[in-house]
């Protein structure tokens, strides 16, 4: 790609935006070189390479590179035999360990979506822990060689400090001497040439022996080493000497290891900078909220809302453009700072940015080129030392751009044919078109002239386009308007400014009729569009509302659908409690009878028979379906004050308390008694008869009371019959939106409140339970909380 071009299109500047987001020195480095390609599977895999990044930035929040640093330059240089200082040493590992994190966050990321061209980098990444941790144990994390890096610096450490502190609590004695104090200009110890010494009066230099190491800027102060510590001092500068030999010996042998590693290192390297390159291009995406553009080679371009990636969002105004399907030149018109060349900027801008993997601020769905080259003509570039005009310029640059394109090229040209006679100028832009549409280039040109308004209405594959201008505010708009060539509004802008009515009209009067004509066609093209956008609008509008109430529509019949199948579950799990209940009743018959048969073996008496025969009857479960027309149900006329039944509008049970009149009945719903149509009863279970004579037989009775709270009375019924009642009651109390309810059992023996109590443990409804209180009935009662 020529680097005019680049330059033209301010490509440098979205490059500095990029590498602003690179990690490290090395990814920077990679942006910085960053150019367009060509080839359209290389475009792919460059945006494909964004993609994953970016969906690792959205979905982790950016990859970890802290730590790693560039270390090429150390790398080599251990490579031929330099040595490494502890700086340099410790930038490895940390390099090493920053790698060998990445890699591990980005293999965890691939377990769960699919990055297979970063996962492909990492592959490059070796581990070289081994190496890491030697240098590690030899170098802390202030880059000073640490003492347990060998032995023997340990130990001269170790004596070097012992030194150290003797000689300097001989110098401290002296200075808290009185007799010494006097002659000291302050009383510390301090250090010159690596040697300890006191700071002395000029005047007291004589009553020292010993050596001057410094003196103060005034003379006033010397800085002397007493006799009494030379010996000191000579110990602790020996000591250094061998420190420093021990710590180089060190050094080169981790130099030494940093040179047997030096490929991998240097591989590892180049895979962490292409990994930071490609997440700098996802920050980018980030920052300028760009999307993924789709690519082709067949020379089309559409951009959906496409902005200048330069221009404050506040401030931009999207562009919405198509070339190379039905048309592949277009010829904007308009006036002066209408947004005309921000425009050519633009789509060059973003193909330039799309062709080097970098994502684009446009709506998804927007489609763009891989052209083999991008030209472009824009601006003025008259230079006085070249004896070039504007015309001069503007042609030099064009023969150069019909010189060097092809059919695969993009070319752009602002204010084609300007700068010379208007007459000559326009025929000019009208050939130069010609030529290059000729040719099969991808053209987007702006002029002044009104004669391309007619080349491009006549000519087979131009169109007309120009940027909309307010007239009622003086004030263009930005916006480009395909399809509808541009109105010069001299005439209306003149009025408005407030130029003589006079000289308006006798300005129109020139005019010839031809361009009257065209101006008018103009005018009700750009009257035809503004309807039709109106149109446009309300009728996405009520798009928009049909989508919301379809969405509506969808989650309203989910919930129907999800209540539905609750109801049909509760009746699956009934009829099996139900059809559970009659198998053991009838089981119990079944022994019964045997037992009686054994027991009686000259024969069962009829009495007894036909107790069993009814025990076996009301074993049958009575079961109801939910299908309509599944059972037969009861008369409406039928239902009577305490039967219970099911208010099929609310899909709620309750008890019959009395008819209020042919049509309606008062029925308790839990807590609350409501008048129902009889049409909306169904009859679950009727009141039982009141008998004449009292039954041996246990009996089960439920009392409600009008309050909050509610009972189940099951004293006299044994465990399993009491199981039973105690899950519909838990239902119908759930429904009913009760917090707690009371279940009385007795006293006893305690065998029904120790089956009741473990029913209640697991029961999905029950969220504790406990024993009554003495005010609710003792060890007699017990309450249970719900859910």
């Amino acid at each position: 790609m020529n680097a005019k071009i680049l330059t033209t299109l301010d490509y440098g500047s979205i490059l500095y935006k990029c590498a602003a987001h690179a990690s490290t020195s090395m990814g920077k480095d990679l942006v910085e070189g960053l150019k367009p390609s060509g080839e359209l599977e290389e475009v792919k895999k460059r945006l494909q390479a964004t993609d994953e990044a970016a969906n690792v930035d959205r979905l982790k929040g950016g990859a970890p590179f802290g730590g790693i640093r560039d270390i090429r330059a150390a790398v080599h240089r251990a490579r031929i035999g330099g040595m490494l200082n502890p700086a340099e040493l410790l930038d490895i590992a940390m390099t090493e360990q920053g790698g060998r994190r990445l890699k591990r966050f980005l293999e965890a990321v691939g377990d769960d979506y699919p990055i297979p061209l970063l996962l492909g980098i990492t592959e490059w990444i070796t581990d070289l822990k081994p190496v890491e941790d030697r240098i590690r144990g030899c170098i802390d994390d202030n880059a000073q060689v640490a003492d347990s890096a060998s032995p023997e610096l340990a130990r001269i450490r170790q004596e070097l400090r012992a030194s150290e502190g003797r000689a300097r609590e001989r110098l401290e004695q002296m200075v808290r001497t009185p007799s010494i104090q006097k002659m000291l200009q302050d009383n510390l110890v301090t250090i010159r040439n690596d040697r300890y010494v006191i700071p002395v009066k000029q005047e007291y230099r004589a009553s020292f022996g010993g050596m001057i190491h410094d003196q103060s800027a005034s003379g006033a102060t010397l800085f002397i080493e007493p006799e009494a510590v030379v010996q000191l001092n000579n110990r602790v500068r020996e000591l250094k000497l061998k420190e420093e030999v021990e710590v180089e010996k060190i050094l080169l042998a981790l130099t030494a290891i940093v040179a047997e590693s030096a490929d991998p290192l240097l591989a590892n390297v180049d895979a962490l900078s292409h990994l930071d390159f490609h997440f700098a291009k996802a920050g980018l995406a980030r920052e300028m909220k760009a999307t993924l553009p789709l690519m082709n080679d067949r020379g089309f371009l559409k951009l959906k809302r496409g902005r200048h990636p330069l221009i404050a969002p506040e401030a931009v105004v999207p562009l919405d453009v198509e070339l190379g399907n039905k048309y592949s030149t277009i010829i904007v018109t308009g006036p002066n700072t209408g947004g005309k060349t921000v425009s050519l900027k633009t789509v060059g801008l973003l193909s330039l940015m799309a062709m080097s993997g970098l994502f684009v601020p446009a709506e998804e769905g927007s489609q763009l080129c891989v052209f083999d080259a991008i030209y472009a003509d824009i601006g003025d570039e008259q230079s006085i030392e070249q004896n070039l005009s504007t015309f001069s310029s503007h042609m030099t640059n064009i023969i150069r751009i019909l010189r060097d394109m092809t059919p695969k090229s993009l070319v752009l040209l602002d204010e084609l044919g300007a700068g010379t006679d208007p007459a000559e100028g326009s025929a000019l832009a009208i050939s130069i078109l010609e030529y290059i549409h000729k040719m099969g280039c991808r053209i987007i040109a702006t002029t002044h002239y009104s004669e391309l308004k007619a080349y491009a209405f006549d000519r087979q594959g131009v169109i007309n386009a120009s940027m909309e201008f307010d007239v009622q505010t003086l004030r263009p708009t930005y916006r480009l308007l395909v399809g509808v060539p541009g109105r010069s509004n001299a005439f209306a802008i003149a009025e408005r400014l407030g130029l003589a009515k006079s000289i308006i009209d006798h300005a129109r009067g020139q005019v010839g009729e031809e361009e009257k004509r065209v101006e008018s066609m103009i005018a009700t093209l750009e009257e035809n569009r503004l309807q039709a956008e109106a149109e446009r609008m309300s009728a996405e509008e009520q798009r928009r509302e049909v989508e919301t109430l379809r969405e509506e529509l969808a989650k309203e019949r989910q919930r129907f659908e999800e209540q539905r199948d609750k109801l049909m579950q509760r009746a699956e799990r009934e009829a099996q409690e139900a059809v559970a209940k009659a198998r053991r009743e009838a089981e119990e018959v079944i022994a019964e009878l045997r037992r009686i048969q054994r027991e009686e073996a000259g024969g069962v008496k009829d009495h007894r028979l036909s107790e069993m025969k009814r025990k076996l009857n009301n074993a049958v479960p009575e079961l109801r379906s939910k299908q309509p027309g599944a059972a037969v149900k009861k008369r409406a006329e039928q239902i009577g004050p305490g039967d219970e039944v099911l208010v099929t509008n609310l899909g709620q049970r309750g008890f019959v308390v009395e008819l209020v009149n042919d049509q309606e009945a008062s029925v308790q719903l839990g807590i609350m008694k409501m008048k129902v149509n009889k049409a909306n009863l169904e009859l679950v279970k009727q009141a039982p008869a009141q008998k004449q004579a009292p039954k041996v037989t246990s009996s089960l009775k439920r009392t409600r009371d009008e309050d909050a709270k509610m009972e189940l009375d099951l004293r006299g019924v044994n465990v399993e019959e009491a199981i039973m009642e105690v899950d519909r009651f838990l239902d119908e109390s759930f429904l009913a939106n009760f917090g707690q309810v009371y279940i009385i059992h007795g006293k006893g023996t305690g065998v029904l409140r120790t089956g009741i109590q473990e029913y209640l443990r697991k029961h999905k409804h029950v969220k504790s339970y406990r024993m009554g209180n003495y005010n609710e009935g003792g060890a007699g009662v017990t309450v249970a909380e719900l859910k």
